[in-house]
């Protein structure tokens, strides 16, 4: 029988074994990671290499072993660097570091590689294993990430921050060699009409067509961006040193780019014509930066999509001081509304009784601008800019709260109860969602007479959505409010619509009016708005005034009820109604 002492040996021998065992499974199951392994001796011979590492490298195990690492090297490193590697490895037991090696198939590739001195029990180095990553994974996500963060997603052109770059280091360059160099803006016209008829994939392929075409027409060494929405700026590197030049070299440039963009083209199954307008801005030193460029840009965009559509308009001084300006009042604008700097004034409308004796049938209520330091302020000197900012809403509403206010006012003045106040509603007040339920509140609140209040509306506002605009006129009638139609003759009004329009009354824009005398087409049209009117059943009213051979030549037509300064200009309210008090058995 065998002594306790040869079994405990024999146990122990057995448990070592499986340690070993152990060891060697867990040894394995790390040599078949998904991580390049080669394991080599001392002397750097290759012994092992896992699945990893010849996939890695191209390899098969049998072209490896017994070779050394040397077979890999692309000659991007020097000595040195090999050296230095040794001595870490000799000093530490390890070294850690991106090397960048060659492939069987040639390819150089960075990796990062960490190499561990394996030593036996003596401490002496008889292996070394070296574990790889394969950085062009990694490079490739890195230029990912960067070509998204510099790139529009769409286009692939460069989005606004890598625009910036690019322009920096065109200031740069001008700053230094005193050349002239461009930025062009322009924007796609009606783009958003186009995306909501075609879909938002189509208005992606336009956008990637544009960048094409505008591609197309640049040279190599400038810049294609993107910075947004329907928005595409060229930077246009330094040239010549002649400012005159650089300006002829730049619209021939932006002439070309609109042109190729005004070209038929197919997108989605559809033929499409559209055109883009387009800032340029000149600058031949540093004294701007990116953003002041891109903002004079711009300003000459907009510049050009107001004066024509599919051109392009070169930034100037006056431009920006004229828009400083009307920044300017746009802020007074919307201060002096908050502080109630609005005032109306009242034009009489008259007609002619038997007689021929003067009735003030009513007025129309005309907003003016009580400015603190400018005085009295027309409309037509901010109204254009509050429909185009926003501010016309704020505005109307006041012009409607005060006009029912000094309806119900004069509903207890015998003088004055039986006027029509005429308030001129814009479309983008009309067309509001809340309009018909906020008219009628107001009426409701101030207990203003629904059948005196008068609103006139423009032809513009037939275009946009007709059908609401008739709901929302036949709902404020059955409450008893009257409707004009403005400017009548102007726009864009069609017979069939205005049959169906519930009106009262037809307005002769004064335009027809000032040179009735003169001009025969005058004439011919303003009799017939006034034989249309009186088919139709309606009212006609000729605004704009000014002579008694107007009025009389007016009256001749059928047209019997007038405005204008013949009569009276716009008064303040006390002014009006004493005018009005004044008129009892006047003359016409």
């Amino acid at each position: 029988m065998p002594s306790p002492f040869d079994s405990r040996r024999l146990a122990e021998a057995q448990a070592r074994i499986r340690e070993l065992e152990d060891e060697r499974r867990v040894a394995e199951a790390i040599f078949r990671t998904t991580q390049p392994v080669m394991v080599t001796d001392a002397r750097a011979h290759i012994q092992r290499v896992n699945a990893a590492f010849c996939e890695l490298m191209g390899y098969r195990p049998e072209e490896m072993l017994g070779n050394t690492p040397k077979m890999f090297r692309s000659n991007h490193h020097d000595a040195a660097f090999y050296a230095t590697m040794v001595q870490t490895i000799q000093q530490t037991g390890q070294w850690s570091g991106e090397v960048w090696d060659r492939r069987k198939s040639g390819d150089v590739f960075p990796k990062w590689m960490t190499i561990t001195a394996v030593p036996d029990a003596t401490g002496t180095v008889t292996h070394m294993i070296a574990c790889y990553t394969d950085l062009a994974e990694r490079e490739r996500a890195r230029e990912e990430i960067e070509r998204l963060a510099f790139h529009d997603v769409i286009t692939g052109l460069a989005n606004r921050a890598l625009l910036r770059e690019r322009l920096g280091e065109a200031i740069r360059q001008v700053s230094s060699s005193g050349e002239y160099a461009a930025l062009l803006l322009l924007d796609w016209d009606d783009f958003r009409s186009f995306n909501d008829s075609m879909g938002y994939p189509q208005g992606d392929a336009l956008l990637r067509l544009a960048g094409e075409r505008i591609g197309a027409c640049v040279r190599a060494s400038d810049t294609v961006a993107r910075p947004g929405g329907d928005e595409f700026a060229i930077v246009l590197h330094p040239a010549c040193a002649s400012r005159d030049q650089a300006a002829a070299q730049t619209e021939a440039m932006g002439t070309r780019i609109l042109q190729a963009l005004a070209q038929p083209c197919r997108i989605g199954g559809t033929d499409y014509q559209g055109s883009a307008s387009m800032g340029v801005v000149l600058f031949a030193d540093g004294q701007l930066d990116a953003n002041a460029l891109l903002k004079q840009a711009e300003l000459a965009m907009y510049e050009a999509k107001q004066n024509s559509r599919g051109n392009l308009h070169f930034f100037d001084s006056q431009l920006e001081q004229a828009v400083s300006e009307r920044m300017r009042i746009e802020r007074e604008l919307r201060a002096g509304i908050a502080a109630g700097e609005l005032r109306l004034h009242y034009q009489p409308q008259v007609t002619v009784q038997e007689g021929r004796h003067l009735a003030v049938v009513g007025a129309e209520a005309l907003v003016r601008w009580q400015h603190p330091q400018r005085g009295l302020i027309t409309p037509g000197f901010f109204i254009a800019l509050a429909e185009e900012t926003g501010l016309i809403a704020p505005l109307g509403r006041w012009v409607l709260q005060t006009a029912c206010e000094q309806l119900a006012a004069w509903k207890g003045q015998p003088a004055f109860a039986d006027l029509v106040l005429a308030v001129n509603v814009s479309a983008a007040q009309f067309l509001e969602p809340g309009f018909m339920q906020e008219v009628l509140e107001l009426l409701a609140s101030t207990g203003a007479p629904p059948g005196r209040l008068k609103l006139e509306l423009t032809e513009s506002l037939l275009v946009q959505n007709a059908d609401a605009v008739i709901a929302t006129m036949s709902a404020l009638q059955a409450h008893g409010i009257q409707f004009s139609l403005d400017d009548f003759g102007t726009g864009y009004s069609s017979l069939a619509y205005l049959k169906r329009l519930p009106l009262q009354q037809l307005k002769i824009d004064q335009g027809f009016v000032r040179d009735l005398e003169t001009d025969g087409n005058d004439a011919t049209i303003a009799r017939s708005i006034a034989a249309l009117a009186r088919g139709l059943g309606l009212t006609v009213i000729a605004e704009g005034v000014e002579t008694a051979g107007q009025r009389d030549l007016l009256a001749a037509m059928g047209c019997t009820t007038y405005q204008g300064y013949y009569y009276s200009r716009p008064l303040a309210l006390q002014d009006f109604e004493a005018w009005c008090l004044r008129q009892t058995g006047v003359a016409a």
